[in-house]
């Protein structure tokens, strides 16, 4: 390891005065994980590029990434501790040292504890930007110890984690490059032009070689414009339409019955869940043309090697479990498996089991369990007793959590205190008692862990921390420290960190990740399923009808919950990913105000055309933004970025103001794309005025620098 580490990471002096170019990798959250070549000259970052070093990538990366430099010297830069002055959201600190700050925190920690005990502390934060180090190693060893409430980081994927689990052990899937021997791609509820780019080339090779591509997505993204067909289902459908493809399967006779006693159990319950679905009526649900959605079954049931890519906006509503449930059963009933380019691919996190982390020697205590959906309810005491000591780190729950105008008046209560680690002045950290500095993955060491790609890349720095700038690992040891409570030495440290981490992987994959920066799982460049790859279930077989889930959803699996439309609220809300954020990360950057797009009848109907300024409303609260007229939206759905913060908006509220805190069928998930709306227009003001209104009278915290 010591020839490695001084091999590999450049000298001080080199990265302070001279030019280089340093290989590492990205964490932010998203399914391919590229390799990076970044350069610095005199220590300052010059520019960030694709590497080689991860063959899946091939060299190039997204503009988001391109632009990360923007972030790290950004005027939103957190570069010095700081404690609150003036009132509570008013973004106002005064510097202070990181002993002082830290000591501020232990004190009421410690006090929090022994007054109310320590389930009236909530750490709260979300993994998916961030790597094995910077998350659940020194901050679980410490709460945990102190015997904090937990979280339950459902607000992505945890609808079709249980269904992918449930169905395969989280079987790794059909990899990028393999979708270029497919003769039917099938993309259902994903937008890899956006969220997973290097899968698209491969995309395209198949259709120039022949393939047929169908798109299901309620808005017509740049593969759904190219597609054969796109099925342009309203949000929540998905479930209806799925069915009804299995019981086209299963009535016509073209069900892979060999397959089916061989591999699977539990296909005649889902036969029989799937009877009530006809094309006639799936078609009508989702209210797309029957003849197209006739035309998916047939070709899916003839074309070999088909493979479906299914992503995460099927499961944002409250049949999301079922809908992915339905979706990842498809290629079992239709008997897909065991050729190159048949199958599915969702998630490969698993590829590596690492759901144990045995880097965390600490017991996860029986303490209360929050599920981060509904945070809002546990700041305000609506859900338990109210939260005391809230710690938000790798997170920005007032963008980024449903419910948001009840998760702001929980931030806003005088007997909360709220610490805030975090690189930037987010919306959250506007609402602290104490922020603390976080360096970014450019500054510190991580493990990146692909959830597309399967591999496990280093992550090093390349530059020295800017500010005050430290790692998560060091602060949350000498947290600990202050609290009396040891972290053990080999989490105090960032490269300790590293090292501690890296050293429970499995032999094979720590060597290669350490030697090489760069480790595959076994089978993980091109694994055919049911050929090199087996369900990971205890028999091994795929279970169509998991009994456990069944008694977990309210209505049971494969059970549709009617459109939450009224006549009051007829619009479905989506807030899809978009090219300038990720997630929330980055969405200081965003110079202009976002905007509503809406299908031109819908629009119509309510006098609103481009460059209007519109309310979107519902119970929950409202949203005043600008219009796009836009065909691409399907009608009766309008769209608002995901991950957008509030000054992004004219009134200084996001579409999480109108998304409900209900919970999805299965896993606790978040229903962002249950949230409907009404729209009108605002005819009392331009855009101009609604700014200065905004930033003079309105609701959104004050900017500070």
């Amino acid at each position: 390891m010591g020839a490695w580490y001084t091999r590999r990471v450049p000298e001080r002096d080199e990265l302070r005065w001279g030019r280089s170019t340093v290989e590492t990798a990205c964490p932010l959250d998203c399914p391919d994980t590229c390799s990076l070549a970044v350069s610095v000259e005199k220590g300052r970052l010059t520019r960030i590029d694709g590497s080689h070093r991860q063959a899946a990538t091939g060299g190039y990366i997204c503009s988001k990434v391109r632009r990360f430099g923007d972030r790290v010297y950004g005027s939103d830069r957190i570069q010095r501790p700081g404690l609150r002055v003036g009132a509570r959201g008013e973004g106002r600190f005064r510097d202070v040292s990181w002993d002082e700050a830290l000591d501020a925190v232990a004190h009421r920690m410690r006090e929090v504890r022994a007054r109310d005990g320590g389930e009236a502390i909530l750490p709260v934060s979300y993994g998916g930007s961030n790597g094995l180090v910077t998350q659940d190693t020194a901050d679980a060893e410490l709460f945990r110890r102190v015997g904090a409430a937990r979280l339950a980081r459902t607000v992505c994927a945890a609808p079709t984690t249980a269904a992918a689990a449930a169905l395969y052990g989280r079987m790794p899937g059909v990899t990028y490059a393999d979708y270029e021997h497919a003769q039917l791609i099938i993309i259902w509820g994903a937008n890899p032009s956006t969220t997973g780019i290097h899968l698209v080339p491969h995309v395209r090779a198949a259709v120039k070689a022949g393939a047929a591509l169908v798109v299901v997505d309620p808005r017509r993204t740049p593969l759904a414009r190219q597609a054969d067909i796109h099925l342009a289902v309203r949000p929540g459908t998905d479930v209806g339409v799925a069915l009804a493809m299995h019981r086209f399967l299963f009535e016509e006779g073209l069900a892979d019955d060999a397959f089916l006693s061989a591999h699977a159990s539990g296909a005649d319950r889902l036969r029989e869940r799937a009877a009530e679905w006809t094309i006639e009526r799936a078609a009508a649900v989702a209210d797309v043309d029957a003849d197209l959605l006739q035309r998916v079954a047939e070709l899916y049931a003839e074309a070999s090697p088909a493979v479906i890519r299914c992503g995460w906006g099927l499961e944002r509503n409250r049949n999301g479990g079922s809908a992915a449930l339905a979706v990842l059963a498809l290629p079992a009933v239709a008997g897909k498996f065991g050729v190159r380019g048949g199958g599915y691919s969702m998630s490969n996190s698993a590829a590596v089991d690492l759901s144990a982390k045995p880097w965390i020697g600490a017991r996860e205590p029986a303490t209360r369990v929050v599920n981060m959906n509904r945070l809002g309810r546990a700041l305000t005491g609506e859900d338990g007793p109210p939260v005391r000591f809230l710690f938000v780190y790798n997170c920005n729950p007032a963008a980024t959590m449903p419910d948001q105008n009840r998760v702001l008046r929980g931030l806003a209560r005088e007997d909360l205190f709220t610490v805030v680690f975090d690189q930037v002045m987010t919306d959250t950290a506007r609402w602290a008692d104490v922020v603390l500095p976080a360096t970014t993955f450019l500054e510190h060491y991580d493990v990146a862990h692909s959830y597309g790609l399967g591999a496990l890349q280093l992550v090093q720095p390349v530059i020295e921390a800017i500010g005050d700038a430290r790692p998560n690992a060091e602060v949350f040891a000498e947290l600990a420290r202050r609290l009396g409570i040891d972290v053990s030495s080999t989490l105090r440290s960032d490269p300790e960190a590293l090292l501690h981490v890296a050293g429970a992987l499995p032999d094979g994959v720590r060597d290669t990740l350490l030697a090489h920066g760069l480790a595959e799982p076994p089978g993980a460049e091109a694994p055919v399923q049911f050929v090199d790859v087996f369900p990971r279930t205890a028999d091994r077989r795929v279970h169509l009808f998991p009994e456990a889930l069944d008694r977990e959803a309210p209505e049971g699996l494969y059970r549709f919950q009617p459109d939450p439309a009224t006549h009051a609220y007829p619009l479905a809300l989506v807030s899809p990913a978009s090219d300038k954020t990720v997630t929330s990360t980055l969405g200081e950057l965003r110079a202009r105000p976002a905007t509503l797009h809406m299908h031109p009848a819908d629009a119509a109907r309510r006098n609103l055309a481009t460059g209007d300024t519109a309310r979107v409303f519902n119970a929950g609260g409202e949203v005043h933004c600008p219009v796009t007229v836009n065909a691409g939206v399907r009608p009766g759905v309008v769209s608002l970025p995901k991950g957008l913060w509030r000054k992004s908006t004219l009134n200084g509220s996001t579409a999480n103001a109108l998304v409900p805190d209900a919970l999805t069928d299965l896993g606790g998930g978040a229903c962002f794309n249950d949230a409907r709306v009404e729209v009108t227009r605002i005819v009392t003001a331009g855009l101009e005025g609604q700014s200065i209104a905004l930033w003079t009278g309105g609701d959104a915290p004050v900017r500070s620098h």
